[in-house]
């Protein structure tokens, strides 16, 4: 089999917008299938797990579950869940927990038991995943198949945005059910804004796909990178370092805003690049304060921003500017659009493969 080349992930990025036109009322009409009337109404906890790319799509779509479903929400590696998880039946509230299992290929050993743990509980299971007839499916109670089109080997871009959007419409599904005052007019506006933000990410993408290029010369330097976000963004900084671990084999580390600032920002090299994830919502001064101190101590500070904020961009060294505006609960799916050409600029720039594939056998 021929190694993944990093140009992989330009083309991956640049097929999210056609993705998200093409998917969202697919998936929708799947997902109001997915549970009966009966069983949408019982759930009262919502489990998120999975592993890598799943696991940091489950920690951006957690303040949805809560926000507009009203449930508590907790994502959850497979391992964590399996090893360290209390028995379901010991949580305290009295509806039943749904736990959504994220693979996109459908055969990850960890998550598929995670399933088999989560039906000994009791839980009503559901398998996320974008291969059918996969070990998560036979697994699992029922399954959202999240699949897409033309699918090309490469780290997770395309598959990621359509976990990501699969939980989303499952929240949505979700609040339209339990809620007495969420009307189906309410929810299928929601379900619009979704398919709407494709136009946003044609613009965004075209504004910062030479700025990550130009960016690469910076982070090929970097012994080590972070990135930072709190709430849905904790997952897209998760995500982003993934990708360049993944992609162009620089450590990376996805932090939470508050959390860098305890630890992280005495660490060593004095200039290392830190991208601040900040959209418009609950984080966006602290993101600006983080910004100002981490300038302050000497970090190349690269601002995924709003294009119309003007706060955090003054302490910044570099700007991705996300166009559009977009709910917090929804902009994990425009945040992490520069993580894709980041990530494969950098490995261009490195000459490696992803996954570490041009390596000697020796």
């Amino acid at each position: 089999m021929e190694p993944i080349q990093p140009e992989v992930m330009v083309r991956q990025v640049e097929a999210l917008s056609t993705d998200l036109r093409t998917r969202t009322d697919l998936f929708t009409n799947r997902v109001s299938t997915l549970l009966s009337p009966a069983e949408w109404e019982s759930i009262d906890t919502v489990i998120l797990t999975g592993n890598g790319d799943s696991h940091h799509a489950a920690c951006a779509a957690e303040m949805a579950f809560e926000t507009f479903a009203e449930v508590t929400c907790e994502p959850l590696s497979a391992w964590r869940f399996l090893r360290y998880s209390p028995p379901l039946g010991r949580r305290t509230g009295e509806g039943r927990t749904l736990v959504i299992a994220t693979s996109a290929s459908g055969g990850t050993k960890g998550v598929v038991q995670a399933i088999e743990r989560a039906k000994a509980d009791g839980a009503l299971t559901v398998a996320l995943t974008g291969t059918p007839g996969s070990a998560v499916t036979r697994a699992a109670d029922r399954f959202l198949l999240v699949d897409l089109e033309h699918p090309e080997r490469s780290p997770g871009i395309r598959t990621y945005q359509a976990s990501v959007l699969g939980m989303l419409l499952i929240a949505l599904q979700l609040a339209e059910a339990r809620r007495a005052d969420s009307s189906e007019a309410a929810a299928a506006g929601l379900r619009r804004e979704l398919a709407e933000l494709a136009g946003t990410m044609d613009a965004t993408t075209k504004a910062i796909k030479e700025r990550c290029a130009r960016l690469a010369e910076v982070i090929a330097e970097a012994p080590v990178v972070a990135m930072v976000g709190s709430g849905p963004n904790h997952g897209t900084a998760q995500y982003g370092a993934a990708k360049l671990a993944e992609a162009a084999g620089v450590f990376a580390a996805g932090q939470d805003l508050e959390e860098w600032s305890h630890v992280e920002r005495f660490a060593y090299p004095v200039d290392m690049p830190v991208f601040v994830i900040a959209p418009p919502g609950r984080s966006q001064q602290r993101a600006a304060r983080l910004a100002e101190q981490a300038s302050r101590l000497g970090r190349h500070v690269i601002a995924v921003v709003d294009r119309n904020e003007t706060d955090l961009i003054a302490y910044a060294d570099a700007v991705l500017p996300v166009h559009g505006a977009v709910r917090e609960e929804f902009s994990p799916l425009l945040y992490h659009l520069f993580a894709g050409y980041t990530a494969s600029y950098t490995a261009q720039r490195l000459e490696r493969l992803p996954f570490q594939a041009d390596r000697s056998s020796s």
